[in-house]
């Protein structure tokens, strides 16, 4: 088994969820490691930019 990251990146909260689920769906609960949560935000001028990312760090077997 190797050691692997997935990183994700996305402009809203709901679609980092909705893509986090859908990596998860093919990873084992014992090859699962650890899930990284990070939130951002900067000013773009008279608006918010948010960036909202996880890395998800798993075991993937030789198979896979």
């Amino acid at each position: 088994m190797g050691v692997k990251v997935k990183i994700f990146d996305e402009e809203h909260d709901k679609d980092l969820e909705e893509a986090v689920n859908g990596f998860l769906k093919g990873v084992t609960s014992d090859c699962l490691i650890d899930i990284k949560y990070q939130l951002s935000h900067f000013s773009d001028g008279p608006g918010q930019i948010y960036s909202y990312s996880a890395m998800i760090i798993y075991k993937k077997k030789e198979s896979q």
